[in-house]
C-alpha cells in the first residue's frame, strides 16, 4: 500500500498538467511518428542485407549442402520479412486514405526535368 501511495505522488504533476492541454501527447505522437518514419527503410533495408546475405551463402557455398540450405532459408525469410513491411505499408496507406482522407502518406513524386524548359 505504501508503495502505491509514492507512486501516487510521483506522477501527480503529471496528472495535473495532463487535464486541460494535449499539446504534450500530440508532440510525444509526432515524434513516435518521425521515428517510425526513420526507421521503416532502415528496417527494409536491413531485410534486404539479409536476402542478399542468404544468396551469397546459397552462391558461395556450392559443394557444401547444409549452408546452402541455410543460405535458402535466410532467402527466404528475408523474403518473407520484406513482403509483410511493405503489405502492412501498403494496408496503412490504403486505410489512411480511403478511411481518414488522408493522402499525406505516400508523399508526392518530384518528376525530373530540365530547369528552363516549362513542361
Amino acid at each position: 500500500m505504501k508503495k502505491f501511495i509514492v507512486g501516487a505522488l510521483a506522477f501527480t504533476p503529471m496528472f495535473v498538467f495532463a487535464q486541460g492541454n494535449l499539446s504534450n501527447i500530440g508532440t510525444l505522437l509526432d515524434g513516435v511518428k518521425r521515428l517510425v518514419g526513420v526507421a521503416t527503410p532502415l528496417v527494409m533495408g536491413i531485410a534486404l542485407l539479409g536476402f542478399f546475405w542468404g544468396l551469397a551463402m546459397y552462391i558461395f557455398n556450392v559443394g557444401d549442402e547444409d549452408k546452402r540450405k541455410e543460405g535458402k532459408s535466410i532467402m527466404l525469410w528475408g523474403i518473407i520479412a520484406l513482403f509483410v513491411m511493405v503489405a502492412v505499408w501498403g494496408l496503412v496507406g490504403f486505410i489512411s486514405t480511403a478511411l481518414l482522407g488522408n493522402t499525406t502518406t505516400g508523399g508526392t513524386v518530384n518528376v525530373p526535368g530540365v530547369s528552363g524548359i516549362s513542361q
